[in-house]
């Protein structure tokens, strides 16, 4: 999988998580900064508080670590993959 395609995986990835129920495409701003995170990190705690301040920064809202963690392991499973499917 070449870096855009992985990039596409996090957004469509990211994008159907939809944590605050607003509906797809309402969170341009956070997955621009996750899909940076998850280059930047390889620890799926280390990325799971990243996206978590990302998105609490952002809404002022809390989401709780168990969702995610489970949205870094997502992401960091794209990253690792290198013949995933789109």
């Amino acid at each position: 999988m070449n870096s855009q395609e992985m990039n596409l995986a996090f957004v469509r990835t990211l994008d159907e998580w939809d944590p605050f129920q607003l509906g797809e495409g309402n969170y341009d701003t956070e997955i621009a900064d996750c899909i940076q995170a998850v280059h930047d990190l390889e620890d799926n705690k280390e990325l799971a508080v990243k996206i978590r301040a990302i998105y609490e920064f952002s809404f002022e809202q809390w989401i709780p670590m168990a969702d995610c963690e489970k949205m870094a392991e997502r992401l960091l499973e794209i990253k690792n993959s290198g013949a995933c499917s789109i």
